[in-house]
């Protein structure tokens, strides 16, 4: 029972670090189906600033509050550089989004190279999320309690902004329909600007939590790229409520899988997994409903 308790345990936190990895996805990807190689650099960018944070404010509770605010906003305004530069050229070519985003990551690897250095580097957890809390007999890290929380948090503040703000509202009628959207008066252009602003912001979250669970470098974010799409695609694009499902579910089946076999094995047969429910169900556990006649 305690080996069922904990492996729970660990599928819940890698779900929620997946659901944070994946939730700037739903948006760039999901939403305006940009595939978004350098989301992955986007996740760096908010380690980093973590990682400058704390050698700037010695408080690391302090520190990594201010990280969250200020890694949202640097991670939303390379979103946007990138967007008005390259992106909005090629809404309809996304095998070209594709080409020019991996070389866009690979820039930002080696700024992050030379700026960094090319070995890890560490952020220190607050004082108050060191050690860990029992549940049901398993030791959960305070860690990752916390991301489950920040992860939570994440989804329901942009559930709540996409449904109940006009900014949301905009957003979905531009997916939904753009030409419609453009004749009522919404401008698409700034609605696409600020989707790619709150989807960049997440992956930089994203990026301050995961130095809470381990240490920095130019490549942390190609760890959790796949993933987070792989997450977007079973949930169904552009649905947040699939998205959540998919994380967690991932986060189970990877942590009972690997329980019995080993990590590279395990990632092996959940992409096996995925594969076949895709088969059976390509376009995901939900889909978008629109108006649209094309």
């Amino acid at each position: 029972m305690d080996v069922v308790i904990g492996q729970l345990a660990t599928g819940l936190s890698l779900g929620s670090i997946l659901l944070l990895a994946a939730l700037g996805l739903s948006l760039t990807f999901g939403q305006m189906g940009v595939i978004n190689m350098a989301h992955g650099e986007f996740i760096m960018a908010g380690c980093y600033t973590a990682y400058v944070v704390q050698q700037i404010v010695s408080s690391t509770g302090v520190s990594l509050i201010i990280s969250l605010v200020l890694g949202f906003v640097i991670g939303g305004l390379l979103g946007v550089l990138l967007e008005v530069t390259l992106i909005q050229r090629m809404y309809h070519r996304p095998l070209d989004t594709l080409l020019v985003t991996f070389g866009v990551g690979l820039i930002l690897q080696q700024f992050a190279r030379d700026q960094f250095g090319a070995p890890a580097v560490n952020v220190i957890a607050p004082e108050w999320l060191s050690g860990g809390i029992e549940i049901l007999g398993a030791v959960v890290p305070k860690t990752r309690i916390f991301i489950l929380v920040l992860a939570v948090v994440c989804v329901a503040v942009l559930a709540a902004v996409l449904k109940v703000s006009p900014m949301g509202r905009r957003i979905r009628a531009v997916v939904q329909n753009r030409d419609l959207a453009e004749t009522s008066g919404i401008s698409s252009r700034r609605t696409d600007i600020t989707t790619f602003f709150i989807g960049s912001g997440l992956a930089a979250v994203a990026g301050v939590a995961l130095t809470l669970i381990g240490s920095t470098s130019p490549t942390i974010g190609q760890s959790y790229l796949i993933d987070a799409f792989l997450v977007v695609v079973v949930g169904g694009l552009g649905q947040i409520k699939g998205t959540v499902i998919a994380a967690f579910a991932l986060g189970f089946l990877n942590s009972f899988i690997e329980y019995n076999t080993t990590a590279s094995l395990a990632k092996v047969i959940v992409f096996v997994i995925i594969v076949i429910f895709l088969q059976v169900r390509p376009q995901g556990l939900f889909t978008v409903r629109t108006r649209s006649l094309v």
